[in-house]
């Protein structure tokens, strides 16, 4: 399907695996599989060059924008160098971790979520929280989300927190199971700086604890002192627009956004 409309420069596995010489200057990366296969290839080919084509193999796909009979429908257009492709560019989230002792531990980027989990055994955590150096809220629970407006339909979601146009130049900071009643999730400018102070959390035990997640992929433990910045990436992420489709229909047709009520008979 590629090979008849355009250069095909290799096949990478599935991997984490760092890209071949060469592959970095590709246009397109094309990648077969659902959300969390399209998720880890974007942290891993994000360029300002290139571009990403999700063809979705999984179940439900909500980030990628083709199925395979779509693509091979448009292959000509969506392969060739004669058309343009409609071309969307998402944010990506920068995530830094340094120590108590002002160490730098762990960096990283991500496309949906970056997530402090309390994890193992699971006892309540306390994070401060920090935008743009103003001090915010002491969060008692079991974690706290700061997800880009893609990811703002995952795990975001699934916390009560909002759905963010995947367009916008935002995050949203939303609290996992706040041990109050009127901590409601919120959304700040992309521009932000966002500060995570880990002041309780659950110290590994044989692999355990307090961990930060990013797009339910990466883990790296989480430490009493941790100081944790999360920042909008240098650059972001392209990816190939269906102008077939749109994020109305997908959070209506697959999310049942604002469904009608089935009423009984």
């Amino acid at each position: 399907m590629v090979q008849q409309h355009g250069v095909l420069l290799g096949e990478l596995p599935a991997d984490g695996s760092p890209l071949p010489a060469g592959m970095h200057d590709a246009d397109l990366f094309v990648v077969f599989g659902g959300d969390g296969t399209l998720l880890s290839q974007a942290r891993r080919c994000a360029s300002p060059k290139g571009a990403m084509l999700g063809v979705n193999l999984g179940r439900l796909g909500f980030l990628a924008a083709f199925d395979v009979a779509t693509a091979m429908q448009h292959a000509a257009e969506l392969f060739s160098d004669k058309h343009p492709l409609p071309i969307r560019t998402y944010n990506l989230l920068r995530i830094s971790v340094v120590d108590k002792a002002g160490v730098t531990k762990f960096t990283s980027i991500a496309l949906n979520d970056a997530v402090v989990t309390s994890g193992p055994p699971y006892r309540l955590i306390t994070l401060t929280l920090s935008v743009d150096g103003h001090a915010g809220p002491v969060i008692r629970g079991d974690g706290l989300i700061v997800a880009s407006p893609v990811g703002s339909t995952a795990y975001n979601l699934s916390a009560g927190g909002p759905l963010l146009d995947p367009t916008l130049d935002a995050f949203a900071i939303t609290p996992i199971a706040a041990q109050s009643l009127s901590f409601r999730p919120v959304v700040v400018s992309g521009s932000s700086s966002i500060s995570i102070v880990a002041e309780r959390v659950n110290d590994a035990e044989a692999g355990a604890g307090t961990t930060l997640v990013l797009d339910g992929q990466t883990h790296t433990p989480i430490r009493t002192g941790d100081h944790i910045t999360i920042t909008k990436h240098d650059h972001g992420v392209n990816f190939v627009h269906n102008e077939a489709s749109d994020w109305w229909a997908r959070i209506i047709g697959r999310l049942r956004w604002a469904d009608t009520p089935r009423l009984g008979s």
